[in-house]
């Protein structure tokens, strides 16, 4: 007759009933036809969700690049007008920058005939188009005189004093808001503002105080 030991029979009956709970519980999980997860309808809610988050994202991104293309179109043509009025202060030569507003083009070149109206081949350093997302709607000289429907050619002219003329040229965005390209004559600064900004006139000699 083998031995026994009482003192294991209870333990041995307690390891039996976890191991029937365990497996009841288990499978009463996985039967349930009531247990927690998404639905059809959350889920779809959830895709809405991050495709216009997406979408948003999208935008902004468009408008920034957008922005950016402008802001490089019109610096490029802040350069080009840099570059006339620096090139002018160094020599004796003068240059001129012609702004087409019907073709929305703009050139830099040397003058080098007395004949102003005529444009040499020879005399053209720079030809350049303004761009789809940016626009110029007019030009105002600081001696009052405006680009209009007669007149879609605007001129600024530099020599070694600095500009003939100053002026602002103005700027629409693909969104169509305004920006302004001041030519200030004093002191041959070309800068690019926000905004159709009103343009400095020059004073007469007898409104300067010293």
């Amino acid at each position: 007759m083998t031995p026994t030991c009482p003192a294991l029979m209870p333990f041995n009956a307690y390891m039996r009933k976890c191991l029937y709970v365990s497996a009841y519980s288990r499978i009463r999980r996985y039967n349930n036809p009531h247990r927690h997860g998404f639905t059809l309808t959350e889920l779809i809610v959830v895709l809405v969700i991050l495709s216009l988050f997406m979408l948003l994202t999208v935008m902004n991104l468009f408008g920034l690049l957008t922005k950016k293309r402008f802001e490089l179109q019109a610096q490029e043509f802040v350069s080009t007008m840099q570059m006339a009025a620096a090139a002018a202060a160094e020599s004796d030569r003068r240059y001129e920058v012609i702004i087409d507003l019907t073709e929305q083009t703009y050139t830099l070149r040397q003058v080098t005939s007395p004949d102003l109206t005529q444009v040499l081949e020879e005399e053209i350093i720079v030809t350049n188009d303004f761009g789809n997302n940016c626009q110029v709607i007019y030009v105002l000289f600081d001696d009052l005189m405006e680009t209009d429907e007669d007149h879609q050619i605007a001129k600024f002219r530099a020599g070694h004093a600095g500009w003939q003329y100053g002026g602002k040229i103005v700027l629409l965005d693909e969104q169509e808001q305004p920006y302004t390209i001041v030519v200030n004559r004093m002191n041959r600064v070309v800068t690019l503002k926000e905004g159709d900004v009103e343009l400095l006139m020059p004073k007469a000699r007898d409104e300067v105080l010293f």
